[in-house]
Formats: structure tokens, C-alpha cells, sequence
């Protein structure tokens, strides 16, 4: 159904709505299932997710820490320093008793490999005693754990962001990286072994696990523009250097996949399955643009087409079919059978609607993707001023998360979907509430045309480290006080605990909070009237 058709649909139901003093119908939301297979159709799970180096203090042994850290501590002095983020290390069991607050069936978090193995192929006994009380608590609480083994950050030996030309080669202090002729299969076989270790420690309690988090943003970050360490910058040499990064990442997701499969042999939840993999990306609404407007030209069209490509399907059709397209012409060319079948659940995560044009940046593909204040002819205006989310610079359009899982389920009928983060960065609580009700709306949408979507995660369970953004977005359910580092449940945490102890949606909610139509203002810009690019 088109977006058009879709607005029409709502203005009807707006006008009957009005006339007969009734609100949209209730949403009802089925109890808590499997992530996989066939048993599982129908169930559903609310959740929320944090990452470790978003959260955790003194996380010193990470490369997020040399890369913030000033230069007169031994940093490289990018972005704002990671510190002591949001205390989530200290105060870790007070974090999961506040998602259990919630009423939330599972909590999606990463163990930091910075704090197991510090140290090449030494194991620190007392990160790994912490993760067993936290995995405790989140099951004593009731809860799911969702475990993500790789979220954003490394130790430094794996590719120090010091010596990022890597100068002696692959040494115990600095592998050199993926795409690295000789570190690349170090570190994959070094992550093998860390998801092993997880998997022997933790699956007696743990059966739902993520590889890797976004992979195509991450590497971007980190290895094609250089804002996430390593601080690396290989786009323009697409073929030649970027694309073996990403064919180490994809293949430390299959090696993590066949280890914790052999490691985990505990079905913890009785399903029948003792290890439920998958990976999670980074999705969005992609638009064909062209000087900050909507575009019809073919080039424009088949510029978001393929920034789609890339970002939504290349990386789950290598998983499938175990073949990757790695020219990037849309046509698989290298055969890699160890990838097929490693994928048992597939997480997506949205928050924005962005533009893109063909007069491109990037080479090969010959796009160029919104890049907010850097804007190249490829930024779009919202929608509607309101949708805008000033502390980010994009747009939340919550219609896109409906069309893009409903092409999920179209491309990949038998995987299971989770919407493993969607969420907003505000200070203003009814946004959030508007935030999350939209989402459940169009998570709805797409099961009722019978896309497999079994869940939905809100980012994030408390306010944190936003990367290269810092401190300034604020995503969580529980606001922090980064004087005090106490939390305070937000009204959109309210109104999510509302939601999962009915385990519906009530019309009034979507009444008051939901459809398609003007957002509550951001008290940063109290007017509406804002562009979405900061």
C-alpha cells in the first residue's frame, strides 16, 4: 500500500472516527515467544537495549576510550570523551531492576570484549563474574536476556587507533584491523574464540544472541569516513580496501554463529532450541533526492535503491544464500558457503527518513546519502516540521518502519523480525510517548499483512554516550542526571509501562499519541519550525 493510500486511509478513519466518538481500535500484542522458528509466529516481546561502552564507566581498555580520551591523557582527543558515560558498569543491577519496572520481557544489552580480554589472550575472571550477576539478575527479574557479543567497540589490540597505518605489522598490541591481509583472520579467529567463551559461560541462561550491531554503519564509521575509531578512511577505495572489511566483519558474524552453536547447548527457556543468532541492522527510509527535494529522476531513483541495497539487504542476502555481491553491481559473484544459514533471527532498527542522489560522493555505486549538517543536494525537508529531531538532525518518520519491514517481509519470508531499536532523542516526554506508540502502530501494520516481526526493543533503556554525538541526545526511557548520575523514568517510559502491562495498545493511546499526523513540539524549537539538518 502506498504512503498516499495510507494517509487517505487514516484521514477516513480520522473523519469516521470523529463521527461516531469513537478512536482507532485497540492494538492487542501476543505474549512473549521464541525469536525462531515456526513456533514462535505470532509471539511478541517488549524490550528495551543499551550497548556496553555507552553505558559503562571507565571503560579504559576499549577504543572508544584512547579514541575520546584528551590528548594530554594519551587520547587522540576525538569527539567528547566517553568518562564515566552513564555509571552503567557501577550500577548495572539497578539498571536491570528499572527495566523490569518497565514490565518488559527481555533486555538486549553487549558485553564489552574490552573488559573480558583486555589483554591478547588474557581473560579478566572478574569482568566475566560481573556479566554472571547481570545475566542473573535480568532472569530472576523475569526478564529475557538478548546478549550482543560485538556492539561498536573493541580492545585496543585489535586495531589501535594510534598506529592505525600499523607500522609493525600484526602484534599482540595491534592486529592492524579487519581488512588486514594477515590481522583480519587473527582477529576473526579471536572473536570466534570470545563468542565461544560467552556461549560457555553464559548459554545455561541465555539462548537469544546478536553477532554483530550494524555492521554497514559501523564500518562506515570506523573504516570508510573515519569518525568512529579506528578513524580510518577507505570509501573512496570502495572495492579495494573497504569491501574486505566488511568480508572480515560478515565473516566474524559466521564464525561467532558456528561457536556459539556448538558452546550453547542449554535450551534455557524450554523452546526447543538452546541458541536463537542473529545480527542487527541499521534501516531507514530512504528517498530519492535532489537540491533538498523529492526526485523522479531515474539516476536519483536508483541512487536510494541502492543505498538501500547496501544498507537493507546485502549483508542478509550473503547470510542466506552464502553467496556475496561483492562488486556491489546487485549480482552475488563470491561464493562463501560458510555464511549460508547463519541467520536465525534478524533485528532491524529504525529511526529516520533521509534523502540520497545520484550526483554521487562515493564511488562505484555513484551516491550520495543525507549527511545532515554536511549537506550535499541530498537533504530532504521533513514531512512535517514537527517530525524533525533537532538533537540528531534527521527526521522520524514513523510510516518508513512500516513500508521497510513490510519489504522485509517480502525478501526474507522465513526469518523472524525484531525491531531491535527504534526510538527518539528528546527532552520532551510526550515526543517519546508519540515515539514509541507510532512504532508499535506500524509494527502492527506489517504483522497484519503477515510480516513475521516478533518484537520491539526501545533505544534506550537510560540516557547515554551517543558516539560521536556525546552527551547532548537524550534516547532513554530514564533520564540521567550527569551531575548525580541518578535516573528518572521519563512520560514515555510511563506510557510504555501502560502498554506492556495490558500488552495493548488502548485507543486512547493511539488517540492521544499516535497516527501520522503533527508531533508535540520540541521544546527546542517550541514553534515546529526547524530543518531537520542541525
Amino acid at each position: 500500500m502506498t504512503i498516499a493510500r495510507l494517509a487517505g486511509l487514516a484521514l477516513v478513519v480520522a473523519f469516521v472516527g470523529a463521527c461516531t466518538d469513537e478512536g482507532p481500535p485497540p492494538i492487542a500484542f501476543d505474549a512473549l515467544g521464541p525469536l525462531s522458528g515456526e513456533d514462535g509466529r505470532g509471539s511478541f516481546r517488549f524490550g528495551a537495549a543499551s550497548a556496553a561502552t555507552q553505558i559503562e564507566d571507565q571503560n579504559t581498555a576499549t577504543d572508544w576510550w584512547v579514541f575520546t580520551a584528551p590528548e594530554a591523557e594519551g587520547g587522540l582527543g576525538q569527539h567528547t570523551p566517553v568518562g564515566q558515560a552513564t555509571q552503567g558498569f557501577s550500577r548495572a543491577l539497578e539498571d536491570v531492576q528499572l527495566a523490569a519496572d518497565l514490565g518488559l520481557d527481555s533486555y538486549r544489552f553487549s558485553i564489552e570484549w574490552a573488559r573480558i580480554e583486555p589483554t591478547r589472550d588474557q581473560i579478566d575472571e572478574a569482568a566475566l563474574a560481573h556479566y554472571d550477576a547481570v545475566i542473573d539478575a535480568i532472569v530472576a527479574a523475569g526478564m529475557r536476556p538478548n546478549v550482543t557479543v560485538h556492539h561498536f567497540s573493541n580492545p585496543v589490540w585489535v586495531d589501535d587507533p594510534r598506529d592505525i597505518e600499523c607500522v609493525n605489522g600484526p602484534t599482540d598490541d595491534n592486529l592492524c584491523g579487519f581488512g588486514h591481509a594477515e590481522g583480519g583472520p587473527l582477529i576473526i579467529e579471536e572473536m570466534r574464540a570470545h563468542a565461544q567463551l560467552l556461549a560457555e559461560r553464559y548459554g545455561d541462561r541465555v539462548d537469544d544472541w546478536g553477532t554483530v550491531n550494524e555492521p554497514v554503519n559501523y564500518l562506515l564509521a570506523g573504516h570508510g569516513i573515519g569518525t568512529f575509531p579506528p578513524g580510518k578512511q577507505k570509501i573512496f577505495d570502495l572495492l579495494e580496501a573497504f569491501v574486505p572489511v566488511v568480508r572480515d566483519y560478515v565473516s566474524a558474524h559466521a564464525a561467532m554463529y558456528a561457536a556459539i552453536k556448538a558452546a550453547d547447548t542449554t535450551d534455557a527457556d524450554g523452546d526447543g532450541v538452546a541458541a536463537h543468532i542473529g545480527l542487527t541492522l541499521s534501516i531507514a527510509q530512504w528517498e530519492p533526492a535532489n537540491n533538498n527535494a523529492l526526485s523522479d529522476a531515474p539516476v536519483d531513483v536508483k541512487a536510494a535503491r541502492d543505498v538501500e541495497y547496501v544498507y537493507h539487504y546485502l549483508i542478509p542476502d550473503a547470510l542466506t544464500t552464502g553467496r556475496l555481491d561483492s562488486d556491489l553491481d546487485g549480482t552475488p559473484d563470491e561464493d562463501i558457503p560458510e555464511w549460508q544459514g547463519t541467520l536465525d533471527w534478524l533485528g532491524v532498527q529504525y529511526y529516520f527518513r533521509a534523502g540520497v542522489t545520484g550526483e554521487g560522493l562515493i564511488p562505484v555505486i555513484e551516491v550520495t546519502p543525507c549527511f545532515g549538517e554536511f549537506d550535499f543536494g541530498a537533504c530532504l525537508p521533513a514531512l512535517d516540521a514537527s517530525f524533525c529531531v533537532p538533537q540528531m538532525g534527521y527526521e522520524f518518520n514513523a510510516e518508513g518502519l512500516g513500508t521497510v519491514l513490510e519489504r522485509y517481509g517480502e525478501r526474507y519470508p522465513d526469518i523472524p523480525l525484531v525491531v531491535s531499536e527504534a526510538g527518539i532523542a528528546t527532552s520532551e516526554g510526550v515526543r517519546r510517548a508519540e515515539n514509541i506508540v507510532r512504532v508499535l502502530e506500524q509494527i502492527d501494520r506489517a504483522r497484519a499483512t503477515g510480516v513475521d516481526v516478533r518484537g520491539f526493543y526501545y533505544w534506550s533503556l537510560t540516557d547515554n554516550f551517543e558516539w560521536a554525538e556525546g552527551y547532548g541526545p537524550r534516547f532513554g526511557l530514564y533520564q540521567v542526571d550527569y551531575d548525580t548520575y541518578d535516573r528518572t523514568l521519563t512520560f514515555g517510559g510511563e506510557v510504555l509501562r501502560e502498554v506492556t502491562g495490558s500488552r495493548q495498545l488502548t485507543s486512547a493511546q493511539r488517540a492521544t499519541f499516535g497516527g501520522i499526523g503533527p508531533m508535540t513540539p520540541d521544546p527546542e524549537h517550541p514553534d515546529g519550525v526547524l530543518e531537520c539538518s542541525p
